[in-house]
């Protein structure tokens, strides 16, 4: 790597901003114990909990008195959100040895079955797929510790403890790894001899110069491939540019399967709105902290509309996979709603839709899902699973 894409990815890693004001100690510590308050309040999924309330630590409650400057908060918040066990919740600023953000980091989707951890999904064209880590091989090992015990660690650390769901969950994060250094594992295919691998991490793809799609006429079909770039806002001008290449009735193959950060409703909207001759319901919200508050629940749908111009008449078929986060969800459900078949596994299954909660005193930002999303027949997004297998290439 040379010294420019070295200062670029330092610069990547350290995302905590500088500030000119000073901030009492105090301040901090008391905007690390308002997170708790602000997830009661405003997360949409409290009844994910056993009692309705986020799961806190006293542990973490001890911790949170302690904070006393930028670094220590934005650790605080980190490890707070993680009791969640939601790869949606995230901080707006991070460290250089921060937990990679998962999935749009991480090449290795992980989820406990009985004792063993299976990779159930590996990302295409990442470091574990070229070292020939496949589908159903099992992550036995993490940094030389077999992986139950560091899953239970990981739990401990936070003064939690893990089970079910919550250890696929952690599993995934200690196999995406820290973003400042490269991650070392064990895997086991069947009953062959354990394989020690070293991988980098996934943060260099951020400097990698791809196209936000590339789109090639495959045989009878036009093939629109997106590449992470759902909130970039040249996306809008080159999907209308593939689409302009499509012929009269093509069928269009919509490749969502490399979308793990999500994007903006804009942009997907723009998509579908090729492919609608009026306005037509594509995903329901609702606002769970309204309801907290007021004691009425709100819920409304939101509509694509045709755009002027643009329109093809043709089938169209969507690819998912667990590489399709958030608004590659979102897509996915709203192609489905309009008729398209859509093809391939269960996607990322991100909780809701992310809101920007920013902190009183310091101004450091945390993420969490604070609006439920839903396909229109009321399927929770996160549950929608594609009718139809994905189909050879």
């Amino acid at each position: 790597m040379n010294a420019m894409r070295t200062m670029l990815l330092t610069l990547l890693l350290i995302a905590a901003p500088l500030r000119a004001q000073t901030i009492a100690p105090a301040d901090y510590a008391a905007d690390a114990q308002s997170i708790e308050k602000l997830v009661n309040e405003d997360y949409a999924y409290l009844d994910r909990f056993a009692d309705g309330r986020m799961p806190m630590t006293e542990k973490l409650r001890a911790e949170a008195a302690a904070v006393g400057d930028e670094k220590q908060l934005i650790r605080y918040a980190e490890r707070a959100l993680t009791l969640l066990a939601d790869h949606h919740a995230i901080t707006g600023s991070s460290l250089p040895d921060s937990w990679a953000v998962f999935p749009s980091y991480a090449d290795l989707w992980v989820e406990r079955r009985g004792d063993a951890f299976v990779i159930q999904q590996v990302r295409a064209m990442s470091p574990a797929q070229r070292e020939g880590v496949r589908e159903g091989d099992r992550l036995v090992a993490v940094d030389g510790k077999p992986i139950a015990a560091a899953v239970a660690g990981f739990w401990a650390d936070l003064g939690a403890e893990g089970g079910g769901e919550r250890d696929g969950f952690a599993a995934r994060v200690l196999a995406a790894g820290k973003r400042d250094r490269e991650r070392r594992f064990t895997i086991q295919r069947g009953p062959a001899p354990p394989r020690e691998l070293k991988l980098p991490n996934l943060y260099f793809m951020a400097l990698m110069d791809r196209p936000v799609l590339q789109f090639t006429q495959a045989g009878p079909d036009l093939v629109i491939t997106f590449n992470d770039s759902l909130g970039h806002d040249a996306t809008i001008a080159a999907f209308d540019n593939a689409m302009a290449r499509a012929r009269a009735g093509q069928r269009i193959i919509i490749n969502l399967t490399d979308t793990p950060s999500g994007g903006n409703t804009t942009i997907a909207r723009a998509i579908l709105g090729w492919f609608v001759t009026k306005p037509t319901f594509y995903q329901v919200h609702s606002l769970p902290a309204e309801e907290r508050q007021s004691g009425i629940a709100r819920r409304w749908v939101e509509q694509v509309l045709p755009r002027a111009g643009k329109y093809h008449r043709g089938p169209v078929t969507v690819r998912v996979g667990r590489w399709t986060g958030s608004m590659g969800e979102g897509l996915a459900i709203g192609f489905d709603a309009i008729g398209a078949r859509v093809e391939g596994s269960r996607m990322a299954a991100l909780l809701g839709a992310i809101y920007d909660h920013k902190l009183e005193k310091s101004g450091q930002v945390i993420k969490f899902p604070t609006e439920r999303l839903y396909a229109v027949d009321g399927t929770p997004r996160e549950q929608f699973v594609p009718k139809a297998a994905a189909s050879p290439r």
